[in-house]
C-alpha cells in the first residue's frame, strides 16, 4: 500500500487555501492550518508545529495580500511576505520538507508589451510587490530547490475578491465604472490549487513558474463578462451597464502594473496541464457559487 504524502497547507482560510483543501486528492494527507493555528511570522511556532507534523511538503498560501494596505503598513507586509517565508524555508530545510511558495505578478512593473516569463526582470511598483519579491529571494537563498508559483488576479467563491465585489455592486447599481487600461489574466483559485497539486506530485520541479488562466483581458472586460455570465445564471435579476474608465480616474494608494500577463508555457509543459480560458473558468466558478448559495 502506497503511503500518502503529508502536505501542510499554510493560509488554509484564504481563497486559495480553501480551494487547496477542497481539491486535495486521495493520494495526499492534507493538513490545513489557519492563520489562527499557525501564523507565518511566528518563527518559534513554525519550528514547533512543523517539527511535530514532519510533512513531506509545505504549501505556503499565507500572505499579506492587501495591496493598498501595504503602502501604509510596509512592515506588516514585509513580515508576512518576506520574513515569514524565510523562517518557513529555514524550518523546511532542517526538516527536509519540500516547499511550494505562492508569489505574485506584482513583482513586475507592467512596462512590458508581451507576457512576462519567469526569468523576466522584476521591478515592483509598490510595497506589496516589493515584499513579495523579497520573499522570493529570501526563500531561494535559504532553500534553492523551492518551487515558487507566481499568479495574479485571483478570485474564488471564498473570501473577498473582484468577482464577488462586482456581483455585490451589480446587485445595487444600474451602472459601474471599471478600469480599462490595466491588462492581465484572471485566475480561478481552484485552477491554481490544481496546478499546485500537480507540482506536489512532481518533486523534481523547482525554481520559478507562472500560473493564471489562459487569455488576456482588462478589468473592464472582466467586469463585462461577470455581468453577462451572472445574468445568464440568474445570479443578477436585471441588466447592469459597465463603463470603461482610465486608471487615472480611479486613484488608489498603490500603483498597479498596467500590464501583468504571465507566460505560463513552462507550467503547462512541466505540470502537464492545459491552460483553460479565463472566461470558461469564470463560468464554472459562478455555477459553483450559485450552488454554494442555494445549497
Amino acid at each position: 500500500m502506497e503511503l500518502k504524502q503529508k502536505v501542510v497547507v499554510l493560509g488554509a482560510g484564504g481563497q486559495l487555501g480553501q480551494e487547496l483543501v477542497r481539491t486535495a486528492g486521495a493520494q495526499v494527507d492534507c493538513i490545513p492550518l489557519l492563520r489562527s493555528q499557525l501564523d507565518i511570522v511566528d518563527g518559534a511556532a513554525i519550528e514547533a508545529r512543523l517539527a511535530e507534523l514532519s510533512p513531506q511538503v509545505v504549501i505556503n498560501a499565507a500572505a499579506y495580500t492587501a495591496v493598498d494596505g501595504a503602502e501604509s503598513e510596509p512592515e506588516a507586509a514585509h513580515q508576512a511576505n518576506a520574513e515569514g517565508p524565510r523562517l518557513l524555508a529555514t524550518v523546511c530545510k532542517r526538516l527536509h520538507s519540500r516547499l511550494l511558495h505562492v508569489s505574485t505578478d506584482f513583482v513586475f512593473d507592467g512596462e512590458s508589451s508581451h507576457p512576462y516569463t519567469p526569468d523576466a526582470v522584476t521591478a515592483p511598483l509598490g510595497e506589496y510587490g516589493r515584499s513579495k519579491r523579497a520573499g522570493e529571494l529570501l526563500v531561494q537563498d535559504v532553500l534553492p530547490e523551492t518551487l515558487i508559483l507566481r499568479t495574479g488576479w485571483v478570485y474564488s467563491g471564498f473570501g473577498g475578491n473582484f468577482v464577488k465585489t462586482m456581483l455585490r455592486l451589480m446587485a445595487q447599481r444600474d451602472e459601474l465604472a471599471v478600469v480599462a487600461d490595466q491588462v492581465g489574466t484572471p485566475t480561478w483559485a481552484r485552477g491554481l490549487a490544481q496546478a499546485l497539486w500537480q507540482a506536489v506530485a512532481r518533486p523534481q520541479l523547482q525554481g520559478i513558474y507562472h500560473w493564471s488562466d489562459a487569455g488576456v483581458c482588462s478589468w473592464y472586460d472582466f467586469a463585462v463578462a461577470i455581468a453577462e455570465e451572472a445574468s445568464a445564471l440568474q445570479l443578477l435579476d436585471r441588466p447592469v451597464g459597465v463603463r470603461p474608465i482610465p486608471a487615472s480616474q480611479y486613484p488608489t494608494p498603490a500603483q498597479r502594473p498596467a500590464y501583468s500577463v504571465l507566460d505560463k508555457s513552462g507550467s503547462w509543459r512541466d505540470l502537464e496541464l492545459e491552460g483553460v480560458h479565463w472566461r470558461v473558468q469564470l463560468r464554472a466558478m459562478l455555477k459553483d457559487l450559485k450552488e454554494l448559495q442555494h445549497g
